[in-house]
């Protein structure tokens, strides 16, 4: 008896347990429905414009690209082929299969894993429009299958039949960013959905099954294989005839390329941008930037983007030309061997094959398909382009381009923001800014004689002059203007400007990216992006203040409210005085240097230097005037291509794109960018020296220059031309009274 007590007790406990564990799981499955309020009146999802800061929109995000349309207007064969293909019963059930549900419930469990799915088209829907996608363990995809269950339920009393066809096949997904047969209908053919053939209608509701797995023209056996499962479906349930069917199976479909259906804006990869940096933005502040028709208002000027657009492709078109013709893959086995070893290595084909054989079977096919390995060719000697242009004084910046692929844009590399590359002599202005700031003035003189450095690794480096030639002594100005690599060299390794001093200076200017401790940086041995140095180059623009690059001005959401506004980081680097002489510095390099090819488009004052890399692999210019800031970066994506002759240094390749993009801004009307100069510091002196001695001149001096000083580094009087001795207090050498 008393056994039986016990065993009672036992079972009253796990009686109780179990029915704990069955009202917690039923509160836990019924507040993850949606109310009927909400089932009534779908929430509508809105789209994400990102707008210009003139007000132009520029793209937008979603998820659903759908225009609504009636089923009075939709093809009967559309609704036939669904019904036959997804839930031949729809018109006979309310809402859900019970017995086709409960055998796929059954399977599923005992397969530990979503096996059958059992959805009518009103449980479709109602997951659609309310309960997502979210098949994770057993638990929660037996728990959403059991609220799709409830859902289509109450979704069948609220709506009638005909609705929930409208409904779904408005907001069902097609693959390709297409949401209902609308959408569906332009993205794969380039029609209205009247206008679609029974084939053709057959391959889209093909495609809802598995949009990736099924995509026309990713997969095309396997899209046409499930295409004829649906032809074959609506014969059999008598929507068409047998010949109806034969038609339709051998009826040849063309479907859209990706890059017909991507229509890209003025400014994809700057869109691009922004879309990156809103995926962290949005958990930040709880949106969802594909649904919540938040709006985002950006720094980029629309006129300024087309005219970067514009002087990109005037100037890169005949380029292009002009290296085709140098170009020799014949005389380039080398480099070939190694463009078609990493395009197979990065293809999708090969990262994505399951075993080490499948990627050698790969390997093998794709290295004796001649018409792929021609087409990588023509890829790999394409002239890729980056360019940005920056306020200096607030960080905005005002056009991005990323890349030549602007048209045709898909999520390609940026080649502003991804890439980091050497800048070469483009460095140079980081080395002589730390040399005047330590008191060397433009006028100091060193000596351009071949110079050997003994590296860290124990090897001797002896760099040279791009022409191959040296001379005795010349100024910093000088040096910087005809961009002369032994002077900038010695400048570090003679300790006018340590390495460790350099590295400091550049990183406080704007440079993230590493740079190495060595006497080669000072011609650019370090790898920076074109974002990084273009705002870096800003500091001197905005007489020593460096401004953060910024994208974003203001996110609102929905209802107008602002969750964001921006404040860039601004931070004081260098003393006005320093930033103004090395942008007279610059200038030279502009009027009269390496970088004169600017001077064939753009005539108003503007500083700015040149770069290029070992066997012209990348071509540079980044300059400003008082207004804007901007960088060009001109190379190719494989770096073992590059140009053949002199057409590849950055004065030539880059240096035109700088001019055409200032000449179009500030011949804009509607922009109407005020001429400014350079303003002069109070304490930067302008004194007359002598061209000979770089000291200050005298009457006696045959010829004499101006130059730009600061207190510190007044030079003392010149005595070679004197026909008399100073009076007291003048001798040459001398300090200066102020």
């Amino acid at each position: 008896m008393r056994w039986w007590t016990t065993r009672r007790k036992a079972w009253a406990i796990v009686g109780t347990l179990l029915l704990l564990v069955a009202v917690g799981y039923g509160i836990y499955l019924f507040s993850g429905l949606p109310s009927l309020e909400r089932i009534e009146n779908p929430k509508a999802e809105l789209a994400t414009k990102v707008f210009s800061a003139d007000g132009e929109v520029l793209d937008q995000f979603y998820i659903k690209n759908r225009s609504h349309l009636a089923l009075q207007d939709m093809p009967k064969s559309v609704i036939d082929a669904l019904i036959a293909t997804e839930d031949k019963d729809f018109h006979d059930h309310w809402g859900v299969d019970l017995i086709r549900f409960m055998k796929a419930m059954v399977k599923n469990v005992f397969a530990l894993r979503l096996k059958e799915g059992a959805s009518t088209i009103t449980q479709q829907l109602s997951r659609n429009l309310y309960l997502g996608h979210n098949d994770g363990n057993l638990f929660d995809t037996v728990t959403r299958k059991i609220r799709e269950f409830i859902t289509a339920i109450q979704l069948e009393r609220s709506f009638t039949k005909d609705e929930i066809l409208e409904f779904y096949l408005n907001v069902v997904y097609f693959g390709r960013g297409a949401y209902g047969i609308q959408a569906a209908s332009q993205v794969y053919f380039g029609k209205q959905p009247a206008e679609l053939s029974l084939a053709e209608i057959s391959t889209l509701i093909a495609v809802l099954k598995g949009p990736g797995y099924y995509d026309p023209l990713n997969h095309p056996d396997r899209a046409i294989g499930r295409r004829n499962v649906v032809i074959s479906q609506m014969e059999k349930y008598g929507y068409i005839t047998e010949s109806e069917a034969l038609e339709a199976r051998n009826d040849p479909i063309q479907i859209r390329s990706a890059e017909e259906t991507r229509v890209a804006g003025i400014a994809p990869h700057f869109v691009e941008y922004i879309r990156q940096q809103l995926s962290q933005k949005a958990e930040k502040y709880g949106f969802d930037m594909y649904r919540d028709g938040v709006s985002i208002y950006t720094t980029i000027d629309s006129r300024m983007q087309r005219y970067a657009n514009r002087a990109i492709e005037e100037h890169l078109t005949g380029y292009q030309q002009a290296f085709d013709t140098q170009w020799d893959w014949g005389k380039e086995k080398d480099v070939l061997v190694r463009v078609i070893d990493q395009a197979i290595r990065t293809s999708p084909e090969y990262r994505t094959a399951e075993s080490g054989q499948l990627q050698d079977s790969i390997y093998s096919a794709l290295k004796g398909n001649h018409a792929w390995i021609d087409s990588m060719k023509q890829v790999a000697k394409l002239i890729e382009v980056g360019f940005v242009a920056i306020d200096p004084k607030t960080g905005n910046i005002l056009a991005l381009v990323g890349g030549r692929n602007a048209r045709n844009f898909k999520y390609g590399l940026n080649h502003v923001t991804q890439i980091r590359r050497q800048p070469g002599s483009a460095f140079k202005p980081f080395v002589y800014t730390v040399a005047i700031d330590n008191g060397y003035p433009p006028s100091f003189e060193i000596q351009n004689l071949p110079v050997t450095i003994m590296m860290a690794d124990g090897t001797r480096w002896t760099p040279s002059n791009s022409d191959g030639e040296f001379g005795g002594k010349i100024t910093i100005r000088e040096a910087i203007k005809r961009s002369v690599n032994i002077v900038a060299v010695r400048t570090m390794d003679q300790g006018f400007a340590p390495v460790k001093q350099v590295v400091e200076y550049a990183q406080r200017m704007g440079i993230a990216s590493p740079l190495p401790p060595y006497a080669s940086l000072a011609l650019g041995a370090g790898e920076v992006t074109p974002l990084e140095i273009t705002a870096a180059f800003g500091v001197l623009a905005n007489r020593g203040v460096y401004v953060q690059p910024t994208s974003i001005l203001k996110i609102e959401d929905k209802d107008g409210t602002v969750l964001e506004e921006s404040m860039p980081a601004q931070r004081e680097v260098l003393s006005e005085e320093t930033a103004f002489i090395m942008t007279s510095m610059l200038e030279g390099v502009v009027n009269a240097g390496t970088g004169a090819h600017v001077r064939d488009f753009f005539q108003l004052p503007a500083a700015g230097k040149t770069g290029t890399t070992t066997d012209f692999a990348d071509a540079w210019f980044v300059g400003y005037t008082p207004q804007i800031v901007a960088g060009v970066w001109v190379g190719f994506d494989n770096n073992s291509v590059h140009f053949k002759t002199w057409d590849g240094q950055g004065g030539r390749a880059a240096a035109p794109i700088w001019g055409r993009f200032m000449k179009y801004v500030y011949d804009d009307p509607s922009i109407a960018m005020p001429l400014e100069y350079f303003e002069k510091p109070e304490k930067v002196l302008s004194e007359t020296i002598c061209t000979e001695t770089k000291k200050l001149a005298t009457p006696f001096c045959p010829e004499t220059e101006k130059e730009y000083f600061t207190e510190k580094t007044v030079p003392g009087k010149c005595d070679r031309h004197s026909t008399a001795r100073w009076k007291d207090g003048e001798e040459p050498g001398g300090t200066i009274s102020f």
